[in-house]
């Protein structure tokens, strides 16, 4: 059987469905091909246990473009966000809790607990980063400029960046460039004494990555995860109701509505290359679909290694592919719980509000790079760094009356290389669960106890049951080497790839991970405007 349309979307994931709703919105027959049987990617809710659903991974949906919402009509199509006061709560072993506020002057009044000098400094901190994610976020909201194609449309945006940047003010904008490629441990250490809000801050900067906080650019991660949010220095937390698949249910619905076609259960094997232009795909069940655009949601490197013969590849597009930098440092464990553990230094008429937000189990600086260094030598670390939320505290609706259960926590688990020395996830994927259940005992005594349900995803888990190359999944690493006009590769940052017909709409271009959308969107944007290719 053979089909033909005007343009293939490759995976389903909440890019992917961006970029068809938009396509299909600019008139493109679209039909986008998912090999699992929902859609959404990691943005999945799964069923956990009966009557108890969870987040695939993600922790939260905060990232996710206004624009995008505001232009797909995504709360037209059952998509709701809500958002805690509290943003983070960071805790120690030794029964310090420290909340970062969505209100910054309550973030300042709790911090004088620990010092008069980080309360006053953290206002200022804020604002910059404020300002900084702004301008960020305009130069996410656009391609990078090609300067050996330059439009007329590339020199208005241009400008309109550069009347931003001088906009910051004269501190401002030499303080940007100053701390762009700084490592984002010598970012907060320059502002702050508490070592418990260092690594709060910090954790920004290397979350999902094998990033230490001494590395190089790590500042410029963090700013890009302030970019397109308004929550500043505390960073983003939100939930959607219904699980990060309601996100993904919106995009796709937002699609169908106009007129894309999603198929599920339908994996791509190869992009079919003819003389150096894209004529179509073809399927595992032999099925071929015929389209002079291919838009791929896989990452970069598979999307070239794996989907593409290597007689049409050539050698120096499959050596600069290969090269590129995938090794995934995270895996995620979900648990359904009896009831809300009691965390050490949280009263209980507080846990609720401070406990809604991300929990982070990472007090210092030391322990961020101790995980990043035991992942760049290929082992797990010994002390893993912990991001935990408990969705059900603001979306009960994730356990139905009568389960067993009454909370639903995910939890982020970093310092787990995808690449070991020694050992494989497979037969260590339970010892993983334990491991995380008996360091989060540590500071909420008890909680094993509580645990009725339980869901380990290795970094390889991550590969197999989601299409993320090696485990990671933002597609590649954030660093500066892959960042902006350099991802995921320095001439192919405007979503074309370099063979005619092929298009990148993942996390792995740019502006990167992230449930945001905007990738998708952009993929579209260039594919809409390219008149030779998207006749």
């Amino acid at each position: 059987m053979s089909a033909t349309v005007d343009v293939v979307v490759v995976g389903g994931g909440h890019n992917s469905l961006a970029c068809a709703a938009y396509l299909a919105r600019g008139g493109r027959k679209v039909v986008v091909l998912e090999r699992a049987a929902t859609v959404g990617g990691v943005a999945q809710t799964v069923e956990l246990m009966p009557g108890v659903r969870a987040p695939a991974a993600v922790n939260s949906v905060g990232r996710l473009s206004a624009r995008v919402v505001r232009e797909l009509r995504l709360h037209e199509h059952g998509q709701h966000l809500v958002s805690p006061d509290a943003r983070l709560t960071a805790l120690s072993r030794d029964g310090e809790a420290l909340t970062l506020w969505a209100d910054v002057a309550r973030t300042a009044a709790e911090l004088r607990r620990f010092s008069v000098a980080d309360a006053e400094a953290y206002p200022k901190f804020d604002a910059d980063t404020r300002a900084f994610g702004a301008l960020l976020a305009r130069i996410n909201s656009q391609p990078p400029v090609d300067v050996e194609h330059l439009r007329r449309s590339d020199l208005f945006s241009s400008l309109g960046l550069w009347w931003r940047y001088r906009g910051l003010g004269r501190r401002r904008a030499g303080e940007l460039l100053r701390v762009l490629p700084l490592a984002v441990g010598d970012h907060v250490s320059d502002h702050f004494q508490t070592e418990l809000l260092r690594a709060a801050l910090a954790w920004r900067g290397v979350r999902y990555s094998a990033l230490g906080t001494t590395d190089a650019g790590s500042t410029q991660t963090l700013l890009s995860d302030a970019a397109g949010t308004t929550d500043g220095a505390a960073g983003e937390m939100a939930v959607a109701i219904g699980g990060p698949g309601a996100v993904s249910d919106a995009l796709a619905a937002a699609a169908r509505s106009s007129g894309a076609d999603i198929r599920t259960g339908a994996e791509v094997t190869q992009i079919v290359v003819r003389d150096g232009r894209v004529a179509g795909v073809a399927l595992a069940d032999g099925e071929q679909i015929s389209a002079p655009i291919v838009v791929s949601g896989a990452n970069p490197k598979r999307t070239l290694l794996s989907l593409i013969d290597p007689a049409q590849l050539g050698p120096t597009l499959g050596w600069e592919a290969s090269n590129l930098r995938l090794g995934g440092s995270v895996a995620a464990v979900q648990l359904a719980l009896a009831d809300l553990p009691a965390f050490s230094g949280i009263a209980a008429d507080e846990a609720r509000p401070r406990l809604s937000g991300r929990i982070l189990l990472a007090a210092t600086l030391r322990s961020l790079d101790r995980a990043s260094d035991a992942v760049k030598a290929r082992r797990v670390a010994d002390e893993l760094l912990l991001e935990a939320t408990i969705p059900t505290l603001l979306d009960p609706h994730l356990v139905s009356d009568g389960a067993q259960a009454k909370h639903v926590m995910n939890v982020l688990v970093q310092g787990t290389p995808y690449h070991r020395r020694d050992g494989a996830w497979d037969a260590e994927r339970e010892a993983l669960g334990d491991r995380v259940v008996a360091r989060l005992e540590e500071v909420a005594p008890g909680m094993g106890s509580l645990v009725v349900g339980r869901r380990v995803v290795t970094p390889l888990d991550l590969e197999r049951d989601y299409g993320l190359t090696e485990g990671h999944p933002l597609h590649g690493e954030p660093s500066l080497d892959q960042w902006f006009a350099w991802r995921p590769l320095l001439g192919s940052a405007r979503y074309r790839l370099p063979i005619d017909g092929l298009y990148l709409c993942g996390s792995g271009a740019h502006p990167g991970g992230g449930v945001t959308g905007v990738p998708g969107r952009l993929a579209a944007r260039a594919v809409l405007e390219d008149p030779r290719r998207a006749q």
